[in-house]
């Protein structure tokens, strides 16, 4: 089974009550619609390669992966908060079981979309 649509499977079975529709699982990734607003896509290739983003109202968040900077503590995942800001990952551990990641990203996002809590920003 490829790793998205166990992932899919998994996120069904744990949030289930927390979902608008079932994920849906695309070639590259899966969405997910949570009962909150927000909208979560999953990009993930491999535990230390992924990418996971959502929208909340208008706000965007992403936290990646991508190696490119260095000056984070989190190094190489980081978040880019709703403000524009770049910062240290709150939530996920490169190398860690992509759905430990997945699962801890998603509480997250049930509780506080905006990760304010996590980062420091105002609501």
């Amino acid at each position: 089974m490829s790793l998205h649509l166990d992932l899919a499977a998994r996120i069904d079975d744990t949030f289930g009550a927390h979902l608008e529709t079932p994920v849906e699982v695309k070639l590259d990734a899966l969405i997910a619609r949570l009962d909150n607003g927000a909208i979560l896509e999953a990009r993930i290739a491999a535990a230390d390669a992924y990418a996971i983003a959502w929208v909340w109202g208008e706000a965007e968040l992403r936290i990646d992966t991508a190696p490119l900077h260095r000056e984070l503590d989190s190094f190489p995942n980081h978040l880019h908060a709703a403000d524009g800001s770049l910062q240290r990952d709150p939530l996920t551990r490169c190398g860690a079981e992509p759905w430990d990641n997945l699962r801890a990203v998603i509480e997250a996002v049930l509780a506080d979309p905006l990760l304010a809590a996590s980062t420091g920003a105002t609501p």
